[in-house]
């Protein structure tokens, strides 16, 4: 469909025709009569003869590149069908526990055993890949909260500095109040109406650091309308060499506060799920995919393809063909009233 981002410069087609009939004409000179005996001598005449009837087919040639400009200056465009873009509105935050207990090695990724961060970044990378449409960020915290990526569309970002997040970066001991904290205010600061807002939270053990109570945190993110979803990992048992030979059980997650994640889940209307190895921490992010699934394309949009450029590229055409034709009857008329003259 072909339509106009300007249509009311259109009106602007009759101007020449308006200043023709407003402006006064040209004075006409009047020269004086002679008399001769012979036109032999006037061929210079019949030429400009000749040119004044070629001005009738310039002054269209004019007309039609004043209305290819005008038409330029309309904006002409093309606009397509619509395309629907599937955004759902949301702001999703991760919360990635650095601490110095995920380095245990308590997990198995493509048959080997892999620390818990490391099993952490391969699914959850593949849950971002699937986020399409929601804004993601991305909160790194230890012993402080930091802000690793804002809220963005940008997944392959989000992504990229996940994988680069190491242990120890954010310090060795746990706040788990402080990044939720974070989460709300990073929430609080989007000026855009931010549909839904859900955090995910991952940690494998409790709050041993940080100024903020994370029972208080969570309240204050109940508030503001962020949903909380809390993920406990770390493997139930662990053989580990004996001091005194052969092999015992251990449990590796003993500092996991449980009753925490879950109290903060139940307060803001989320869930808390327990990770014990690398499937069940796969089926949990599949699960929350289903609790908060991205939603099907609701909102639409039309490309448009702008065309201005060619009225534009005609009427730069006619214009220069014109000044070239004046140009070449310049000289010609000069040529031949400079040969007559010499002659005579």
């Amino acid at each position: 469909m072909l339509s106009f981002a300007w249509p009311w410069l259109l009106l602007a087609l009759p101007l020449p025709f308006i200043a023709r009939a407003l402006l006064p004409e040209a004075n006409q000179l009047q020269e004086a009569g002679l008399r001769v005996p012979s036109f032999a001598g006037f061929d210079v005449l019949a030429d400009r003869s000749r040119s004044e009837q070629l001005l009738n087919w310039r002054i269209w040639v004019a007309m039609i590149a004043w209305v290819l400009l005008v038409i330029a200056a309309a904006r002409p465009e093309r606009i397509g069908d619509e395309l629907e873009v599937p955004v759902s509105g949301r702001n999703l935050m991760l919360a990635v526990d650095l601490s110095g207990s995920m380095d245990q090695k308590d997990f198995e990724l493509g048959n080997r055993r892999v620390d818990r961060l490391t099993a952490t970044k391969a699914v959850a990378s593949d849950f971002i890949s699937r986020r399409e449409g929601d804004r993601i960020g991305l909160i790194l915290f230890g012993e402080r909260a930091y802000l690793q990526v804002p809220l963005t569309l940008d997944r392959e970002t989000v992504k990229i500095l996940l994988m680069e997040a190491f242990i120890g970066l954010a310090g060795e001991k746990t706040a788990i109040g402080d990044a939720i904290t974070l989460a709300v205010k990073r929430i609080h600061d989007q000026e855009e109406d931010a549909g839904e807002q859900v955090l995910v939270l991952l940690t494998d053990g409790a709050n041993t650091a940080g100024e903020i109570d994370p029972m208080k945190a969570a309240e204050l993110a109940a508030q503001v309308g962020l949903r909380i979803y809390t993920i406990g990992i770390g493997a139930e048992q662990l053989e580990v060499a004996s001091i005194i030979g052969g092999r015992r059980r251990v449990n590796p997650s003993a500092d996991l506060d449980e009753e925490t994640l879950t109290g903060i889940a139940d307060l803001t209307g989320g869930r808390y799920f327990r990770a014990t190895d690398t499937a069940t921490l796969q089926d949990i992010y599949r699960l929350v995919d289903e609790l908060e699934p991205v939603e099907e394309p609701e909102a639409g949009f039309r490309p448009v393809q702008s065309l201005y450029f060619w009225p534009l590229s005609g009427a730069v055409a006619l214009s220069v063909f014109l000044c070239i034709v004046s140009l070449l009857q310049s000289l010609r008329l000069r040529r031949i009233s400079g040969v007559r003259t010499h002659a005579g």
